[in-house]
């Protein structure tokens, strides 16, 4: 073989540095900008709020005067290990009846799958308030089990207001997240090993136990961390049914908008990140540990009959599908009924906000507005940047920081971000103070505070994208942008539709991260259901939860019918 002289090739036998091109430099130059981007939108803001936990309230350094009086604070430490205690239980049933449901619609021949799998999903479409509102109107004071169907039946007091509430309303919330992520380790798994199992004559448990279970550890382990964030940092549900049982969600809220001590909202906060950041570590540990179960020779699982194991799943499934349904109906039925529980006969009243505080049909639209421009620059930020970092070249430092800031906001809890938001960009020496009490923040926040879902979203469809289509883009001469407009993003359109709607719907639903940031003349949907439930005017709130619910559900049926002719035109190379 001989050695070519050409030019082209004498630089990298002579390890020369290659040159940049304009293009190159166009790249580096939007990957700074979006490094720069994530610092501002995570990093930056947690350094003012974690400085003022050190000071009192008129911000004199105190040292660590907070914590101590938090901790020796009998009714504020308390709070901690309640939030530890419903965090805890209901991560534990959730992940077990999740894990269960999954296994019905992966792992059996049970009926009705599609209808299952939808309503097991159904309660990611509601605000976290709205499940308490349901459980009011079941085991609350005047609910209808707690009165035995109003005399009819026996009653049944569950003591609602209070741990109960609490963890009845977090499994709620939580069942869908982990559904999503136990149902995806379900469906991966190679056929092979359970034939080996039958050869041999395993027994169901014993496969069970030494096939099934390692197979979804890591999923297992995912839905356990992923459940106790949420139900650990969640402000909603003990907002509304959390009574005199104090967790540190409700303590800041207190802190921060009953007391007006933001140097105690922000040592609290700090409580409420520790084990949130802890947790999150934890579970990136275990995920890089993970080993598939799965190869390019492994065959797909295929269900075999099983009348016991199918009628019984069925009936499982059919109770769980049967309390989200009762729960969903529930409030829907509180905001037609005209007054509960003395006058039964249907009525809108309620959806008339013009009597109630809150916003009203403004705050209705205001939400719709926030959400909308939510998806429609968090879907080009995110996009963008898992481009820069997945496909670029160079500079690997600045791709490693990028993709870890990207990864860090799934570990922030709303209410800790919403805080750290106040402390830096109403600081009068910020110049980003401009966008202070503006929609810009409110948007700003939702797209960081989902930004990590969205982000792994994007990266694991353009993981997918060959990258011959660079190479080949480049040795043409093709522009990177035009290769990306053109190819990249046709290709990855359902991803980007997907991300499209998670940003809608959960700028929709979402309270926490901007419950101290929304603008007094710019009310939101899911705040008011906050401020009309202390007001007591719980139907309203039931009404302006079924709005959003229902908002939320034809903007993902809409979605689906006017993108279907887009994703037929852009994935056609799918059906060569």
């Amino acid at each position: 073989m001989t050695t070519s002289n050409s030019p082209l090739q004498k630089p990298l036998l002579q390890g020369a540095p290659q040159k940049l091109t304009a293009e190159d430099w166009l790249m580096r130059i939007l990957l700074g900008l979006g490094t720069l981007w994530l610092l501002v939108g995570v990093i930056f803001p947690l350094i003012p709020m974690i400085s003022r936990s050190f000071q009192d309230r008129d911000g004199n350094w105190v040292g660590l005067a907070n914590y101590v009086k938090y901790l020796t604070t009998p009714t504020l430490g308390q709070s901690f290990g309640n939030s530890l205690y419903v965090a805890l239980i209901s991560t534990l049933i959730c992940v077990l009846f999740a894990f269960v449901y999954a296994y019905a619609l992966t792992r059996t021949r049970v009926r009705g799958k599609g209808i299952f799998q939808t309503l097991g999903m159904l309660p990611l479409y509601l605000p976290p308030m709205a499940h308490a509102i349901g459980l009011i109107y079941l085991f609350g004071n005047q609910g209808i089990v707690t009165n035995g169907l109003f005399g009819l039946l026996p009653g049944w007091d569950i003591n609602l207001y209070g741990s109960t509430g609490i963890i009845l309303g977090e499994i709620l919330y939580c069942f869908p997240q982990a559904l999503v992520i136990l149902v995806t380790a379900l469906s991966l798994t190679d056929a092979r090993l359970y034939e080996a199992a039958e050869v041999m004559r395993t027994s169901s448990l014993r496969t069970f136990l030494t096939i099934t279970l390692p197979g979804v550890k890591y999923g297992l382990i995912s839905a356990v961390f992923v459940c106790f964030i949420l139900a650990f940092t969640d402000f909603g549900v003990p907002k509304v049914v959390g009574g005199s049982f104090n967790v540190l969600a409700t303590d800041i809220y207190k802190q921060v908008i009953g007391q007006q001590n933001f140097s105690m909202g922000a040592t609290i906060s700090v409580f409420l990140l520790i084990p949130a950041v802890m947790a999150y570590i934890i579970n990136r540990i275990v995920q890089r540990r993970q080993t598939t179960f799965v190869s390019a020779k492994s065959v797909p699982f295929q269900p075999k009959d099983n009348p016991v194991l199918d009628w019984g799943m069925f009936v499982f499934c059919s109770l769980v599908a049967l309390v989200v349904l009762v729960v969903f109906g529930m409030i829907i039925l509180a905001s037609v009924i005209k007054v509960w529980p003395y006058n039964f006969s249907l009525s809108l009243r309620h959806y008339n906000f013009g009597s109630v505080g809150g916003g009203g049909y403004q705050a209705y639209r205001n939400s719709i507005v926030v959400s909308l421009l939510t998806a429609v620059f968090g879907t080009a930020i995110v996009f963008i940047n898992a481009y820069l970092i997945e496909k670029g070249k160079g500079l690997s430092g600045l791709r490693s920081l990028n993709a870890f800031l990207s990864n860090l906001p799934l570990a922030l809890p709303g209410l800790v971000l919403g805080l750290s938001y106040v402390f830096f960009f109403n600081h009068p020496r910020n110049p980003l103070n401009f966008l202070y009490a503006t929609t810009a923040i409110l948007v700003l926040c939702n797209i960081i505070h989902f930004y990590t879902v969205c982000f792994l979203t994007a990266s694991t469809a353009l993981q997918q994208v060959d990258p011959e289509f660079e190479s080949v883009s480049a040795s043409m001469g093709v522009p990177f942008y035009k290769t990306f407009w053109r190819v990249t993003v046709p290709i990855s359109i359902p991803a980007i539709l997907e991300i499209g709607i998670y940003y809608f719907v959960n700028a929709m639903i979402t309270v926490s991260a901007i419950v101290f940031l929304y603008p007094a003349n710019f009310p939101l949907a899911a705040v008011a259901i906050i401020n009309m439930d202390d007001a007591g005017d719980v139907a309203a709130a039931a009404a302006m939860s079924t709005l959003i619910v229902f908002t939320s559900i034809g903007v993902k049926i809409l979605y689906h019918f006017l993108t279907r002719g887009l994703r037929n035109r852009t994935q056609a190379w799918l059906k060569r």
